[in-house]
Protein backbone atom coordinates (compact mmCIF):
# COMPACT_ATOMS: atom_id res chain seq x y z
CA UNK A 1 0.00 0.00 0.00
CA UNK A 2 1.70 3.19 -1.01
CA UNK A 3 1.19 5.94 1.61
CA UNK A 4 1.66 9.54 1.62
CA UNK A 5 3.95 11.27 4.17
CA UNK A 6 2.39 14.93 5.25
CA UNK A 7 4.95 17.96 5.91
CA UNK A 8 3.64 21.01 8.01
CA UNK A 9 4.09 24.01 6.03
CA UNK A 10 5.02 27.63 7.91
CA UNK A 11 2.30 28.99 9.84
CA UNK A 12 1.25 32.33 7.67
CA UNK A 13 -1.33 34.78 8.55
CA UNK A 14 -4.85 33.98 6.76
CA UNK A 15 -5.66 36.68 4.38
CA UNK A 16 -6.83 39.67 6.02
CA UNK A 17 -10.53 41.34 3.90
CA UNK A 18 -9.46 42.99 1.30
CA UNK A 19 -5.77 42.48 1.80
CA UNK A 20 -5.52 44.73 4.52
CA UNK A 21 -2.76 44.43 6.23
CA UNK A 22 -3.74 46.24 9.29
CA UNK A 23 -7.43 44.81 9.87
CA UNK A 24 -8.09 43.93 13.63
CA UNK A 25 -5.81 46.54 14.88
CA UNK A 26 -8.55 47.98 16.63
CA UNK A 27 -9.35 45.11 18.38
CA UNK A 28 -6.61 44.08 18.85
CA UNK A 29 -6.01 46.97 20.35
CA UNK A 30 -8.74 47.15 22.67
CA UNK A 31 -7.72 43.51 23.54
CA UNK A 32 -4.31 44.02 25.08
CA UNK A 33 -5.67 47.30 27.09
CA UNK A 34 -7.90 45.08 28.83
CA UNK A 35 -5.04 42.50 29.35
CA UNK A 36 -2.86 45.16 30.89
CA UNK A 37 -5.85 47.41 32.99
CA UNK A 38 -3.72 46.41 35.64
CA UNK A 39 -0.42 46.15 35.15
CA UNK A 40 -0.20 49.36 32.87
CA UNK A 41 -1.87 51.79 35.29
CA UNK A 42 0.51 50.23 38.03
CA UNK A 43 3.49 51.36 35.74
CA UNK A 44 2.35 54.85 34.98
CA UNK A 45 1.38 55.64 38.31
CA UNK A 46 4.97 54.24 40.02
CA UNK A 47 6.82 56.85 37.76
CA UNK A 48 4.25 59.49 37.67
CA UNK A 49 4.64 59.29 41.76
CA UNK A 50 7.94 58.86 42.22
CA UNK A 51 9.26 61.99 40.09
CA UNK A 52 6.62 64.09 41.76
CA UNK A 53 8.13 62.58 44.71
CA UNK A 54 11.77 63.23 43.83
CA UNK A 55 10.84 66.85 42.78
CA UNK A 56 8.98 67.83 46.43
CA UNK A 57 12.01 65.67 47.92
CA UNK A 58 14.42 68.35 46.28
CA UNK A 59 12.94 71.43 48.20
CA UNK A 60 14.25 69.40 51.31
CA UNK A 61 17.30 68.44 50.45
CA UNK A 62 18.77 71.19 48.76
CA UNK A 63 16.76 74.06 50.34
CA UNK A 64 19.35 76.43 50.77
CA UNK A 65 21.92 78.14 48.38
CA UNK A 66 25.17 76.52 50.27
CA UNK A 67 22.97 73.08 49.62
CA UNK A 68 22.88 73.50 46.06
CA UNK A 69 26.42 75.04 45.98
CA UNK A 70 27.90 71.75 47.30
CA UNK A 71 25.81 69.55 45.11
CA UNK A 72 26.95 71.38 42.40
CA UNK A 73 30.66 70.63 43.84
CA UNK A 74 29.85 66.89 44.07
CA UNK A 75 28.61 66.41 40.89
CA UNK A 76 31.13 68.31 38.97
CA UNK A 77 33.22 65.03 38.84
CA UNK A 78 33.76 62.06 36.17
CA UNK A 79 31.89 60.38 39.00
CA UNK A 80 29.10 62.38 39.26
CA UNK A 81 29.10 63.60 35.39
CA UNK A 82 28.30 59.73 34.86
CA UNK A 83 26.02 59.11 37.06
CA UNK A 84 23.74 62.02 36.13
CA UNK A 85 23.93 64.02 33.43
CA UNK A 86 25.51 66.57 30.91
CA UNK A 87 27.69 69.55 32.67
CA UNK A 88 25.78 72.38 31.22
CA UNK A 89 23.22 71.71 34.18
CA UNK A 90 25.25 72.79 36.64
CA UNK A 91 25.27 76.66 35.00
CA UNK A 92 22.02 77.24 36.82
CA UNK A 93 21.07 74.53 39.02
CA UNK A 94 18.11 75.17 40.66
CA UNK A 95 15.30 72.42 41.06
CA UNK A 96 14.26 72.69 37.64
CA UNK A 97 17.42 71.93 36.58
CA UNK A 98 18.20 69.28 39.05
CA UNK A 99 15.46 67.49 37.85
CA UNK A 100 16.85 67.12 34.62
CA UNK A 101 20.61 66.21 35.41
CA UNK A 102 19.74 63.78 37.98
CA UNK A 103 16.22 62.43 36.63
CA UNK A 104 16.40 62.19 33.37
CA UNK A 105 18.55 59.23 32.72
CA UNK A 106 17.52 57.07 35.31
CA UNK A 107 13.54 57.52 34.01
CA UNK A 108 14.51 56.65 30.29
CA UNK A 109 15.94 53.75 31.22
CA UNK A 110 12.85 53.34 33.01
CA UNK A 111 10.28 54.36 31.02
CA UNK A 112 12.30 52.32 28.19
CA UNK A 113 11.77 48.81 30.07
CA UNK A 114 8.35 49.58 30.43
CA UNK A 115 7.93 50.16 26.67
CA UNK A 116 10.21 46.93 25.84
CA UNK A 117 7.73 45.05 28.02
CA UNK A 118 4.98 46.16 26.18
CA UNK A 119 5.86 45.30 23.07
CA UNK A 120 7.54 41.81 23.71
CA UNK A 121 4.15 40.88 25.58
CA UNK A 122 2.04 41.88 22.74
CA UNK A 123 4.09 40.09 19.79
CA UNK A 124 6.78 37.43 20.47
CA UNK A 125 5.45 36.22 23.85
CA UNK A 126 1.87 35.77 21.96
CA UNK A 127 3.77 33.83 19.17
CA UNK A 128 5.58 31.76 21.08
CA UNK A 129 2.91 30.55 23.21
CA UNK A 130 1.10 29.98 19.82
CA UNK A 131 -1.95 32.28 20.52
CA UNK A 132 -1.00 34.90 17.74
CA UNK A 133 -1.15 31.68 15.10
CA UNK A 134 -4.79 31.21 16.22
CA UNK A 135 -5.65 34.72 16.11
CA UNK A 136 -4.24 35.25 12.42
CA UNK A 137 -6.41 32.13 11.38
CA UNK A 138 -8.99 34.87 11.49
CA UNK A 139 -9.64 37.59 9.60
CA UNK A 140 -6.58 39.41 11.58
CA UNK A 141 -3.82 41.17 9.12
CA UNK A 142 0.05 40.57 8.83
CA UNK A 143 0.82 43.77 10.90
CA UNK A 144 -2.29 44.18 13.06
CA UNK A 145 -0.31 42.42 16.26
CA UNK A 146 3.37 44.51 15.88
CA UNK A 147 0.83 47.69 15.25
CA UNK A 148 -1.61 46.81 18.23
CA UNK A 149 1.27 46.57 20.34
CA UNK A 150 3.22 49.82 19.13
CA UNK A 151 0.26 51.77 19.64
CA UNK A 152 -0.05 50.48 23.23
CA UNK A 153 2.88 51.32 23.88
CA UNK A 154 2.67 55.20 22.47
CA UNK A 155 -0.58 55.35 24.05
CA UNK A 156 0.82 54.39 27.57
CA UNK A 157 4.16 56.92 26.86
CA UNK A 158 1.77 59.73 26.46
CA UNK A 159 -0.51 58.79 28.83
CA UNK A 160 2.86 59.43 31.16
CA UNK A 161 3.99 62.39 29.79
CA UNK A 162 0.84 64.32 30.26
CA UNK A 163 0.88 63.66 33.71
CA UNK A 164 4.45 64.53 34.29
CA UNK A 165 3.69 67.60 32.50
CA UNK A 166 0.50 68.67 34.31
CA UNK A 167 1.90 67.11 37.61
CA UNK A 168 5.46 68.69 38.05
CA UNK A 169 3.87 71.89 36.21
CA UNK A 170 1.17 72.32 39.00
CA UNK A 171 3.57 71.48 42.20
CA UNK A 172 4.13 75.42 42.30
CA UNK A 173 8.50 74.78 42.68
CA UNK A 174 11.06 77.32 41.68
CA UNK A 175 12.60 76.67 38.53
CA UNK A 176 10.14 73.91 37.29
CA UNK A 177 7.68 76.40 34.95
CA UNK A 178 4.88 74.97 32.62
CA UNK A 179 6.80 75.21 29.52
CA UNK A 180 9.85 73.36 30.99
CA UNK A 181 7.59 70.48 32.09
CA UNK A 182 5.86 70.01 29.11
CA UNK A 183 9.19 69.38 27.50
CA UNK A 184 10.00 67.15 30.56
CA UNK A 185 6.90 65.20 30.37
CA UNK A 186 7.20 64.81 26.45
CA UNK A 187 10.79 63.79 26.44
CA UNK A 188 9.70 60.54 28.30
CA UNK A 189 7.29 60.00 25.79
CA UNK A 190 9.65 60.00 22.63
CA UNK A 191 12.63 58.09 24.36
CA UNK A 192 9.55 55.29 25.22
CA UNK A 193 8.92 55.29 21.70
CA UNK A 194 12.78 54.67 20.77
CA UNK A 195 12.87 51.67 22.74
CA UNK A 196 9.54 50.55 21.82
CA UNK A 197 10.35 50.57 18.54
CA UNK A 198 13.98 48.86 19.10
CA UNK A 199 12.01 46.24 20.93
CA UNK A 200 9.81 45.57 17.74
CA UNK A 201 13.14 45.01 15.77
CA UNK A 202 14.13 42.10 18.27
CA UNK A 203 11.20 40.44 18.72
CA UNK A 204 11.55 40.10 14.73
CA UNK A 205 15.21 38.51 15.32
CA UNK A 206 14.55 35.71 17.53
CA UNK A 207 11.56 33.18 18.55
CA UNK A 208 12.02 34.15 21.98
CA UNK A 209 10.20 36.17 24.60
CA UNK A 210 13.41 36.07 27.26
CA UNK A 211 15.88 36.65 24.41
CA UNK A 212 14.00 39.22 22.61
CA UNK A 213 13.71 41.23 25.61
CA UNK A 214 17.40 40.45 26.76
CA UNK A 215 18.44 41.91 23.34
CA UNK A 216 16.21 45.36 24.09
CA UNK A 217 17.30 45.59 27.47
CA UNK A 218 20.62 45.51 26.40
CA UNK A 219 20.56 48.41 23.83
CA UNK A 220 18.90 50.17 26.54
CA UNK A 221 21.98 49.42 28.79
CA UNK A 222 24.68 50.69 25.82
CA UNK A 223 22.87 53.72 25.48
CA UNK A 224 23.33 54.54 28.91
CA UNK A 225 26.86 53.56 28.88
CA UNK A 226 27.67 55.64 25.77
CA UNK A 227 25.58 58.49 27.92
CA UNK A 228 27.58 58.27 30.76
CA UNK A 229 31.44 57.96 28.69
CA UNK A 230 29.98 60.83 26.70
CA UNK A 231 28.94 63.36 29.61
CA UNK A 232 32.54 61.94 32.23
CA UNK A 233 34.83 62.58 29.27
CA UNK A 234 34.56 62.37 25.41
CA UNK A 235 31.22 65.27 24.94
CA UNK A 236 30.66 63.01 21.38
CA UNK A 237 30.23 59.62 22.80
CA UNK A 238 26.74 60.51 24.53
CA UNK A 239 25.79 61.60 20.75
CA UNK A 240 25.11 58.11 19.46
CA UNK A 241 22.82 57.85 22.70
CA UNK A 242 19.07 58.56 22.27
CA UNK A 243 19.27 59.16 26.43
CA UNK A 244 22.39 61.64 25.26
CA UNK A 245 19.69 63.43 22.74
CA UNK A 246 16.83 63.65 25.13
CA UNK A 247 18.97 65.27 28.38
CA UNK A 248 20.49 67.70 25.64
CA UNK A 249 17.26 69.41 25.39
CA UNK A 250 18.56 70.86 28.98
CA UNK A 251 14.56 70.81 29.91
CA UNK A 252 14.10 73.75 32.80
CA UNK A 253 17.91 75.37 31.51
CA UNK A 254 17.72 76.34 27.79
CA UNK A 255 14.05 74.19 27.06
CA UNK A 256 15.62 73.22 23.33
CA UNK A 257 13.32 70.72 21.20
CA UNK A 258 14.95 70.03 18.10
CA UNK A 259 16.96 67.49 20.22
CA UNK A 260 13.45 65.18 20.41
CA UNK A 261 13.75 65.32 16.10
CA UNK A 262 16.44 62.68 16.42
CA UNK A 263 14.60 60.15 18.36
CA UNK A 264 11.41 60.70 15.97
CA UNK A 265 13.53 59.93 13.15
CA UNK A 266 15.04 56.84 15.06
CA UNK A 267 11.68 55.78 16.50
CA UNK A 268 10.53 56.37 12.74
CA UNK A 269 13.55 54.03 11.35
CA UNK A 270 13.18 51.74 13.71
CA UNK A 271 9.33 50.97 13.64
CA UNK A 272 10.11 50.39 9.67
CA UNK A 273 12.61 48.25 9.53
CA UNK A 274 10.58 46.47 12.28
CA UNK A 275 7.64 45.96 10.04
CA UNK A 276 9.75 45.03 6.77
CA UNK A 277 11.52 42.60 8.71
CA UNK A 278 8.29 41.17 10.17
CA UNK A 279 7.01 39.99 6.57
CA UNK A 280 10.70 37.92 6.00
CA UNK A 281 9.61 35.32 8.47
CA UNK A 282 7.04 32.82 9.79
CA UNK A 283 4.71 33.24 12.47
CA UNK A 284 6.63 31.62 15.64
CA UNK A 285 9.94 32.17 13.78
CA UNK A 286 12.75 34.21 14.06
CA UNK A 287 15.02 35.90 11.30
CA UNK A 288 18.04 34.27 13.49
CA UNK A 289 18.18 30.77 12.79
CA UNK A 290 18.39 28.48 15.86
CA UNK A 291 21.91 26.66 15.76
CA UNK A 292 22.23 22.82 15.29
CA UNK A 293 22.91 21.48 18.92
CA UNK A 294 25.14 18.65 19.83
CA UNK A 295 22.87 15.04 18.64
CA UNK A 296 24.04 14.53 22.29
CA UNK A 297 23.51 16.34 25.39
CA UNK A 298 26.16 16.99 28.09
CA UNK A 299 26.11 15.01 31.26
CA UNK A 300 25.40 18.43 32.96
CA UNK A 301 22.21 19.19 30.96
CA UNK A 302 20.82 15.39 31.91
CA UNK A 303 20.89 16.64 35.29
CA UNK A 304 17.90 18.67 36.79
CA UNK A 305 20.47 21.30 38.41
CA UNK A 306 22.93 21.61 34.98
CA UNK A 307 19.54 22.01 32.87
CA UNK A 308 18.34 24.90 35.42
CA UNK A 309 21.31 26.36 34.93
CA UNK A 310 21.53 26.53 31.43
CA UNK A 311 17.94 27.93 31.84
CA UNK A 312 19.23 30.98 33.96
CA UNK A 313 22.22 31.17 32.21
CA UNK A 314 21.72 34.76 30.50
CA UNK A 315 19.95 36.29 33.16
CA UNK A 316 22.50 35.42 35.97
CA UNK A 317 25.57 36.93 33.32
CA UNK A 318 23.11 40.03 32.67
CA UNK A 319 22.41 40.83 36.78
CA UNK A 320 26.02 39.77 37.32
CA UNK A 321 27.15 42.41 35.41
CA UNK A 322 24.61 44.79 36.15
CA UNK A 323 25.45 44.61 39.94
CA UNK A 324 29.53 44.68 39.40
CA UNK A 325 29.30 47.59 37.39
CA UNK A 326 26.70 49.63 39.89
CA UNK A 327 28.82 48.32 43.47
CA UNK A 328 32.06 50.03 40.81
CA UNK A 329 29.93 53.07 40.29
CA UNK A 330 29.14 53.85 44.32
CA UNK A 331 31.79 52.70 45.00
CA UNK A 332 33.79 55.54 42.82
CA UNK A 333 32.39 58.35 44.77
CA UNK A 334 32.47 57.13 48.46
CA UNK A 335 35.85 59.25 49.26
CA UNK A 336 34.03 62.02 47.73
CA UNK A 337 30.95 61.18 50.40
CA UNK A 338 32.50 64.04 52.91
CA UNK A 339 32.35 66.39 50.61
CA UNK A 340 29.01 65.28 49.26
CA UNK A 341 26.79 65.14 51.97
CA UNK A 342 28.18 67.70 54.65
CA UNK A 343 25.45 69.89 54.13
CA UNK A 344 22.50 67.66 52.86
CA UNK A 345 21.00 67.33 56.58
CA UNK A 346 18.63 64.91 56.09
CA UNK A 347 20.76 62.36 54.94
CA UNK A 348 23.28 63.60 57.16
CA UNK A 349 20.79 62.61 60.04
CA UNK A 350 19.82 58.97 58.45
CA UNK A 351 23.62 58.30 58.46
CA UNK A 352 23.77 59.26 61.89
CA UNK A 353 21.29 56.99 62.64
CA UNK A 354 23.10 54.01 60.99
CA UNK A 355 26.60 55.21 62.84
CA UNK A 356 30.09 54.22 61.73
CA UNK A 357 33.65 55.37 62.43
CA UNK A 358 33.36 57.93 58.78
CA UNK A 359 30.70 59.34 56.10
CA UNK A 360 32.11 56.47 53.89
CA UNK A 361 30.96 53.57 56.00
CA UNK A 362 28.06 55.32 56.59
CA UNK A 363 27.38 55.98 52.99
CA UNK A 364 27.94 52.52 52.27
CA UNK A 365 26.13 51.00 54.56
CA UNK A 366 22.81 52.87 52.74
CA UNK A 367 24.18 52.06 49.13
CA UNK A 368 23.99 48.02 50.60
CA UNK A 369 20.29 48.26 50.84
CA UNK A 370 20.35 48.70 46.77
CA UNK A 371 22.57 46.57 46.18
CA UNK A 372 20.94 44.51 47.82
CA UNK A 373 17.39 45.07 46.76
CA UNK A 374 18.82 44.93 43.05
CA UNK A 375 19.72 40.77 43.70
CA UNK A 376 16.61 40.40 45.28
CA UNK A 377 14.90 41.21 41.92
CA UNK A 378 17.05 38.40 40.63
CA UNK A 379 16.01 35.90 42.83
CA UNK A 380 12.30 36.46 42.37
CA UNK A 381 12.51 36.16 39.08
CA UNK A 382 14.66 33.05 39.11
CA UNK A 383 12.12 31.31 42.03
CA UNK A 384 8.93 32.37 39.65
CA UNK A 385 10.85 30.61 37.15
CA UNK A 386 9.45 27.63 37.09
CA UNK A 387 5.93 28.91 37.52
CA UNK A 388 6.65 30.06 34.01
CA UNK A 389 7.72 26.86 32.92
CA UNK A 390 4.52 25.18 34.40
CA UNK A 391 2.24 27.85 32.53
CA UNK A 392 3.84 27.18 29.38
CA UNK A 393 3.17 23.45 29.41
CA UNK A 394 6.95 22.35 29.22
CA UNK A 395 7.05 21.46 32.93
CA UNK A 396 4.26 18.82 32.20
CA UNK A 397 6.38 16.50 29.99
CA UNK A 398 9.61 16.43 32.30
CA UNK A 399 7.42 15.21 35.46
CA UNK A 400 5.53 12.69 32.96
CA UNK A 401 9.04 11.35 33.38
CA UNK A 402 11.14 9.80 36.73
CA UNK A 403 11.99 13.51 37.85
CA UNK A 404 10.58 14.05 41.12
CA UNK A 405 8.73 17.47 41.06
CA UNK A 406 10.88 17.99 44.31
CA UNK A 407 14.07 17.42 42.45
CA UNK A 408 12.66 19.88 39.47
CA UNK A 409 11.73 22.57 41.59
CA UNK A 410 14.58 22.16 43.94
CA UNK A 411 17.40 22.29 41.09
CA UNK A 412 15.47 25.65 40.05
CA UNK A 413 15.94 26.84 43.76
CA UNK A 414 20.04 26.05 44.02
CA UNK A 415 20.45 28.36 40.94
CA UNK A 416 18.29 30.44 42.95
CA UNK A 417 19.82 30.43 46.28
CA UNK A 418 23.29 30.30 45.06
CA UNK A 419 22.90 32.88 42.02
CA UNK A 420 21.66 35.48 44.84
CA UNK A 421 24.32 34.96 46.57
CA UNK A 422 26.64 35.44 43.58
CA UNK A 423 25.04 38.66 42.96
CA UNK A 424 26.08 40.02 45.75
CA UNK A 425 29.66 38.92 45.93
CA UNK A 426 29.86 40.45 42.38
CA UNK A 427 28.20 43.90 44.14
CA UNK A 428 30.42 43.85 47.14
CA UNK A 429 33.53 43.11 45.21
CA UNK A 430 32.46 46.15 42.75
CA UNK A 431 31.46 48.70 45.31
CA UNK A 432 34.79 47.20 47.54
CA UNK A 433 37.87 47.75 44.68
CA UNK A 434 36.20 50.72 43.63
CA UNK A 435 35.39 52.14 46.86
CA UNK A 436 39.09 51.23 48.79
CA UNK A 437 40.81 52.91 45.45
CA UNK A 438 38.27 56.33 46.52
CA UNK A 439 39.26 56.19 49.83
CA UNK A 440 42.75 54.98 49.66
CA UNK A 441 41.65 52.63 52.18
CA UNK A 442 42.90 49.10 51.49
CA UNK A 443 41.04 47.67 54.71
CA UNK A 444 37.49 48.81 53.67
CA UNK A 445 37.61 46.16 50.21
CA UNK A 446 37.13 43.26 52.66
CA UNK A 447 34.86 45.45 55.53
CA UNK A 448 32.55 46.31 52.12
CA UNK A 449 32.37 42.58 50.53
CA UNK A 450 31.79 41.21 54.02
CA UNK A 451 28.60 43.90 54.28
CA UNK A 452 27.33 42.78 50.88
CA UNK A 453 26.95 39.35 51.84
CA UNK A 454 25.68 39.91 54.95
CA UNK A 455 22.09 40.18 53.46
CA UNK A 456 22.16 37.11 51.90
CA UNK A 457 19.83 35.27 54.64
CA UNK A 458 17.31 38.09 53.38
CA UNK A 459 17.82 36.85 50.08
CA UNK A 460 17.42 33.26 51.17
CA UNK A 461 14.02 34.86 53.17
CA UNK A 462 12.86 36.38 49.84
CA UNK A 463 13.04 33.03 47.77
CA UNK A 464 11.21 30.90 50.97
CA UNK A 465 8.31 33.59 50.26
CA UNK A 466 8.41 33.10 46.43
CA UNK A 467 8.40 29.71 46.22
CA UNK A 468 5.82 29.59 48.99
CA UNK A 469 3.58 31.16 46.92
CA UNK A 470 3.77 29.26 44.03
CA UNK A 471 3.35 26.09 45.98
CA UNK A 472 0.08 27.01 47.84
CA UNK A 473 -0.65 29.97 46.04
CA UNK A 474 0.16 29.88 42.45
CA UNK A 475 -2.19 32.52 40.53
CA UNK A 476 -0.97 34.74 43.35
CA UNK A 477 3.22 33.95 42.95
CA UNK A 478 3.65 37.61 41.71
CA UNK A 479 2.90 38.83 45.04
CA UNK A 480 6.29 38.00 45.38
CA UNK A 481 7.49 41.06 43.89
CA UNK A 482 6.63 43.26 47.15
CA UNK A 483 9.45 42.03 49.12
CA UNK A 484 11.98 43.46 47.02
CA UNK A 485 9.88 47.12 46.58
CA UNK A 486 9.22 47.00 50.07
CA UNK A 487 12.53 46.41 51.09
CA UNK A 488 13.49 49.55 48.74
CA UNK A 489 10.95 51.61 50.11
CA UNK A 490 11.21 50.93 54.05
CA UNK A 491 15.13 50.24 53.77
CA UNK A 492 16.23 53.39 51.74
CA UNK A 493 13.15 56.14 51.51
CA UNK A 494 12.36 55.15 55.03
CA UNK A 495 15.69 56.23 56.32
CA UNK A 496 15.81 59.12 54.40
CA UNK A 497 11.59 59.73 55.47
CA UNK A 498 12.03 58.87 59.00
CA UNK A 499 9.53 56.01 58.73
CA UNK A 500 8.83 54.08 61.91
CA UNK A 501 11.07 51.35 63.21
CA UNK A 502 8.32 48.44 62.98
CA UNK A 503 8.06 49.67 59.46
CA UNK A 504 11.54 48.39 58.93
CA UNK A 505 11.05 45.12 61.21
CA UNK A 506 8.33 43.95 58.53
CA UNK A 507 11.48 43.56 55.90
CA UNK A 508 13.38 40.61 56.35
CA UNK A 509 16.37 42.88 55.09
CA UNK A 510 15.50 45.61 58.13
CA UNK A 511 16.70 43.06 60.35
CA UNK A 512 20.34 42.62 58.66
CA UNK A 513 23.04 44.50 60.63
CA UNK A 514 23.96 47.35 58.59
CA UNK A 515 27.95 46.78 57.84
CA UNK A 516 30.19 48.36 57.47
CA UNK A 517 29.12 51.32 59.63
CA UNK A 518 27.39 48.73 62.69
CA UNK A 519 28.81 45.84 64.39
CA UNK A 520 28.29 42.19 63.53
CA UNK A 521 25.18 40.42 65.04
CA UNK A 522 24.86 36.86 63.89
CA UNK A 523 21.69 36.07 65.98
CA UNK A 524 19.26 37.84 63.44
CA UNK A 525 20.93 36.21 60.26
CA UNK A 526 20.91 32.63 61.96
CA UNK A 527 16.86 33.20 62.39
CA UNK A 528 16.78 34.54 59.02
CA UNK A 529 18.22 31.84 57.61
CA UNK A 530 16.38 28.98 59.45
CA UNK A 531 12.75 30.84 58.25
CA UNK A 532 14.37 30.62 54.78
CA UNK A 533 14.31 27.13 55.22
CA UNK A 534 10.95 26.54 56.46
CA UNK A 535 10.11 28.45 54.07
CA UNK A 536 11.59 26.85 51.00
CA UNK A 537 10.21 23.04 52.27
CA UNK A 538 6.63 24.70 53.09
CA UNK A 539 6.25 25.80 49.41
CA UNK A 540 7.48 22.33 48.13
CA UNK A 541 4.80 21.14 50.26
CA UNK A 542 2.28 22.45 48.86
CA UNK A 543 3.81 22.02 45.49
CA UNK A 544 3.42 18.52 45.88
CA UNK A 545 0.02 18.18 46.76
CA UNK A 546 -1.49 20.40 44.04
CA UNK A 547 -2.73 20.05 40.60
CA UNK A 548 -0.14 21.47 38.18
CA UNK A 549 -1.35 24.61 35.90
CA UNK A 550 -0.88 25.45 32.76
CA UNK A 551 -2.66 28.31 30.16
Amino acid sequence: MNTVTATKAPAQAAPAAGGNALAGTRTLIRFNLRRDRIRLPVWILALFLGTLSTASNYKTLYATAKQQASVVKTMDTPAGLAMTGPRHYLDDYNFGSMMGHQMLGFMAVMVGLMSVLIITRHTRNEEETGRAELVRSTVVGQHAHLAAALTVAVLANLVLALLLAFGLGGMGIDGIDTGGSLLYGLIHAVIGIVFATVAAITVQITPHTRAASGTALAVIGGAYVLRAAGDSGDNALAWLSPIGWVQRTYVYVDNRWWPLLFCLALAGICGTVAFVLSTKRDVGAGLRAAKLGSPVASDALARPFGFALRLHRGMLFGFGAGLLLMGAMYGSILGQADDMLKDIDQIKDALDRIGGTTMAESFASMVMVILSVVAAVYVVMATLRPRAEETAGRAEPLLSTGLSRGRWVGSHLAVALAGGTLMLLLGGLGIGIAGAASTSDGGLFLKLVGASLAYAPALWVTVGVAVMLFGWLPRASAAAWAVPVYAFVVGYLGELLQFPGWMKNLSPFGHIPQLPAADLNWTPLIVLTVLAAGLIWLGLAGFNRRDLETK
